[in-house]
Parts: structure tokens; sequence; C-alpha cells
């Protein structure tokens, strides 16, 4: 895919996107490339998954069941009680 974008593929023949493919094989300040295997891997895995229909929308049904154990509020109290240390503010009614 690198070699795709250094190709000038998505600049139409040029080489606007070359010194961003230098950047990341030669510094990679932001370790973009650090898991990029792992990524690729993955998304090898979701291909794979949504190969077989049943099994996709079984996983696809379970998670949106599950999705109720996702609480903003809870995970903002977790927060505040376990790494904050803060207490709510609650307000009187006027």
């Amino acid at each position: 895919m690198i070699d795709l974008i250094d190709s000038g593929c998505f600049s139409h023949g040029g080489g606007f996107f070359h010194p961003l493919v230098e950047s990341l094989l030669t510094r990679d300040d932001y370790m973009l490339f650090a898991d990029y295997q792992a990524y690729v891997d993955c998304q090898q895995r979701v291909s794979d998954a949504y190969a077989d229909q049943n099994n996709w929308t079984r996983m696809s049904i379970l998670n949106t069941a599950r999705v109720v154990r996702f609480s903003s509020d809870r995970s903002i109290r977790g927060y505040c009680r376990d790494i904050w240390y803060i207490q709510p503010i609650v307000s009187g009614k006027q």
C-alpha cells in the first residue's frame, strides 16, 4: 500500500505524497508503522469473518445486544472515582 501511495496513484502521477512516505520509512516519529502488521492481520480476520454471513450476522446481533453494558455516565463516574479522585457536585433544585 505504501508503494502505491508513493507511486503517484493518488496524486495523478505526481510525487505529492513522496515526502510523507519518505518520512514514514526513515523516521516514523509517531510510530504509525509500529503495529501496521497487526492492523493488516486483524483486517484479514474481519474479512474472513464477513465472508461467513451466518457467523457475521450472529456476531453483529451479539455485539448490539451487549452494547447495553456500556454507559458513558457509568464510565465517567468511574473515572471520577478511580482516576481523578473527585466527587460529583449535586446541585439543588430551584
